[in-house]
């Protein structure tokens, strides 16, 4: 059976792998060198030098394009590392139209290191496509969208945005990192490019950081592999062995991360001590219509505002956290707490970031798939 044929519990197993060649290992080993022998100058066995290409990283990226619905898939040495490939694409005088909430780091590379190469970025609310219909003009040749975007949990209809590109010169990139494919497929949508960062739910162990790059188009993925290969930013085998193996339980443990998410949110928005809960998956949440139609569940991740919290309270309540981790990242199997503010969204300016929501009393959660009770017991307890 092809492995397009497959359901995506199986895909995550079976997707583009195959036994190893050698001895018949199940599970890809790590090729933990640089290069590779070769019996006349040019004469090798598909792989020269690890940079290029090594076969732990190709079982990976074959992974990944199965798993995302794509023909090819290339993996990093972090996701900022593919955000950066793809930026690579552009030339000067490009503009980008960009999520007005999204990673601080995605952030951080769009204004501090690629602006200053003449490329030009608009951040706009992407909750409708009015506001990206009046940035576009002949320059523009990127749109970057996070659904569920990070922190607010805002869901943008990629399915809408993507009819916007249609028959134009312009490339429609998702970062799917949030949903994971086990919950949303930005190319069946009809995205050019899906971005991850691995080391979130992909890897879900906490314990690598590895970015990817899913396309279909043959000569976009040639050009995302040559940017690869000629800037160097690939992760190493040990990584693409860590990340694989992640993937083998994506679907597992995104089934318990939803199922916690869920009665997490519930339970927050039932607490009179909480102001404001944003998670996709509640009726009055932004666009809940647009997440039902084009995700499966609601994902892991919740942010809320303590009730008439400042700085100091959202401080006080990540620190007591005992059960929950405080940390930067997300998506591993153990539940980590963090405050956009002070940490993963720190590098955006305070105005920028107060005027798309994230204010000084915003804690952000990546649910993980520890006992629930254990979980609303140890909130209780911080935010008492």
């Amino acid at each position: 059976m092809g492995s397009k044929n497959l359901k995506f519990n199986t895909k995550t197993i079976h997707g583009g792998q195959q036994p190893d060649a050698a001895y018949g290992a199940v599970m890809p080993p790590i090729y933990q060198t640089s290069t590779y022998a070769q019996t006349t100058p040019g004469g090798h066995k598909g792989y020269e030098y690890s940079r290029s290409a090594n076969p732990t990283r190709t079982a990976l990226e074959k992974s990944l394009a199965s798993i995302e619905g794509g023909e090819f898939g290339l993996a990093f040495g972090s996701g900022l590392a593919a955000i950066d490939a793809v930026l690579k694409l552009l030339a000067p005088g490009d503009e980008v139209i960009s999520t007005n909430d999204l990673y601080g780091g995605s952030y951080r590379i769009f204004k501090k290191i690629f602006e200053k190469f003449g490329i030009v970025f608009h951040f706009v609310g992407m909750q409708g496509t009015d506001a990206v219909r009046d940035k576009i003009n002949t320059k523009t040749k990127l749109i970057w969208v996070e659904t569920p975007t990070n922190p607010m949990m805002n869901i943008v209809d990629i399915k809408a945005i993507a009819s916007l590109t249609k028959g134009e010169d312009i490339l429609l990139a998702v970062d799917n990192t949030f949903a994971t494919p086990y919950l949303q497929l930005p190319l069946e949508l009809g995205a050019d490019i899906v971005m991850h960062s691995a080391t979130k739910y992909l890897g879900g162990h906490s314990d690598t950081v590895v970015g990817a790059l899913i396309v279909k188009d043959q000569e976009l993925a040639d050009k995302l592999y040559f940017i690869q290969n000629a800037s160097g930013a690939v992760c190493g085998p040990m990584d693409s062995f860590l990340v694989l193996r992640g993937i083998k339980t994506l679907h597992v443990r995104m089934q318990r991360h939803c199922e916690n998410g869920r009665v997490i949110a519930e339970y927050l928005k039932s607490n009179p001590k909480v102001e404001k809960v944003y998670w996709p998956g509640f009726e009055d949440h932004p666009n809940h219509h647009i997440a039902k139609e084009q995700m499966k569940d609601f994902g892991g991740m919740i942010s809320f505002v303590p009730k008439g919290g400042n700085y100091d309270d959202a401080i006080k309540i990540v620190e007591r956290l005992q059960v929950f981790t405080l940390a930067e990242s997300l998506g591993g199997v153990e539940s980590l707490a963090g405050h956009p503010a002070s940490m993963t969204h720190a590098s955006i300016p305070k105005e920028v970031r107060l005027k798309n929501g994230v204010v000084d009393s915003l804690i952000r959660l990546s649910i993980g798939i520890e006992d629930v009770d254990d979980l609303i017991s140890d909130l209780e307890q911080a935010i008492k």
